[in-house]
């Protein structure tokens, strides 16, 4: 009798087993139980996209002027400072005027000592005349009298010119403002001879209105295609990381820079600076939205970079193989015989990409697509085998070591 209830137990517990292992195999419903997967994924959404192009420029004052100096000299006085606010024609510096004056009172007396020949000369003149005339004199004697005047003339006329010009030089002595503005750069000290030999010392730089600023960047050749001029910008500076700023694209400038055989352009965006907050020379990261797309399909642009290792793409191939090649979707223009592609549009081809998609047991399948508006986030899916609701693999889960 125990030998018999010990075969009932046994048997029962073996069908509890059989039971159980068909029930983790099936799942509560009967269902084939779907393995967890392997790639992390993210379904196929509705959004809006916007392209941007970043590039790091410098914020300058829209109109900055450099004021130096056309006559060489010691400083004597001294006006003007760092981030002071000046006005056209304000005394900014003064040299030393002691060699100006003694040049113009040198030109002076040169002027009077010319005037004083003149007046001989002309005397002379009128004196030969008529002496000619009552035939006291020859007709050349005249013309050497004549000749005289015309000589002392000149020199009336050069001396009173080194005058004009000893006097400039003067008034060149006082340094003033060209315009109303805000000193941001001085690099002149009482006492410190200026240097006006061979060039024109910069003594301070003037910005006309720091409350109107502007961005000078560089921008790569493959992304000039997309700007125009009204062109939405954000950017941030360091001195400010936690705020954005606003601007707006002004100028693309033509003249191309080549730097170890990269190409770039030179582009302006104007800045609002009404609170001051930005200063000259900082640098900002600029970010211009040359295109934004509303309610578009759109998979993670991680998704366009995932590739399978090279055992699973055999795997892939093998099972591909067994139940016969999957067609896909036609995304180009069927070629003809006589077509090699050389002269297809770049747009039919450089735009392809291929995703993976998870199917129901969360093995990912190939499907090719055709994409559109792209960032860093998002990229537009204009054609091919997905649809909203799909789950595109981003990247592969680690997988956890086996115990040895």
């Amino acid at each position: 009798m125990k030998l018999f209830t010990k075969k009932r137990v046994a048997i029962a517990a073996a069908v509890i087993a059989v039971g159980a292992g068909a029930f983790v195999a099936l799942g509560p419903k009967g269902e084939p139980k779907v393995p967890p997967s392997k790639y992390r994924s993210t379904a196929v959404d509705m959004g809006t996209i916007n392209q941007t192009v970043t590039a790091t420029g410098t914020i300058n004052p829209v109109a900055l002027v450099n004021v130096g100096s056309q006559v060489s000299g010691t400083v004597v006085e001294l006006n003007a400072d760092f981030n002071d606010r000046v006005r056209k024609g304000q005394v900014l510096l003064k040299l030393d005027p002691t060699i100006f004056n003694a040049q113009i009172r040198q030109a002076e007396a040169s002027r009077a000592s010319a005037t004083a020949n003149l007046k001989l000369a002309e005397a002379n003149y009128h004196r030969n005349q008529q002496l000619v005339a009552q035939n006291f004199v020859s007709s050349t004697a005249l013309d050497q009298s004549r000749r005289e005047m015309d000589v002392a003339r000149a020199n009336v006329q050069l001396s009173q010119a080194q005058l004009d010009r000893a006097r400039a030089d003067l008034n060149n002595s006082v340094i003033r403002s060209p315009i109303d503005g805000v000193i941001i750069k001085r690099t002149i000290d009482l006492g410190q001879t200026v240097a006006a030999s061979f060039n024109t010392p910069n003594l301070f730089q003037i910005a006309r209105d720091l409350t109107k600023m502007q961005i000078d960047t560089s921008v790569s050749e493959a992304d000039v295609g997309a700007l125009k001029d009204g062109l939405p910008a954000r950017f941030v500076v360091d001195a400010y990381p936690d705020r954005e700023f606003h601007a707006t694209m002004r100028q693309f400038r033509l003249a191309a820079n080549v730097v170890q055989n990269v190409v770039t352009y030179n582009v302006v965006l104007d800045v609002d600076n009404k609170d001051e907050m930005l200063k000259p020379g900082m640098t900002a990261q600029v970010r211009l939205v040359v295109d934004n797309r509303a309610n578009v399909m759109r998979i993670p642009t991680t998704a366009l970079r995932f590739t399978l290792p090279e055992e699973e793409l055999e795997k892939q191939r093998k099972q591909d193989k067994e139940k016969g090649n999957v067609k896909q979707v036609a995304l180009t223009p069927a070629s003809t015989p006589d077509d090699d592609l050389a002269f297809r549009s770049a747009s039919e081809t450089a735009r392809m990409f291929k995703v993976y998609r998870l199917d129901a047991l969360n093995q990912p399948q190939p499907v090719d697509i055709r994409i559109g508006l792209s960032n860093f986030r998002y990229t537009e899916v204009l054609s091919g085998g997905l649809k909203v609701g799909d789950k595109v693999v981003t990247r592969s889960l680690a997988q956890p070591k086996e115990d040895l």
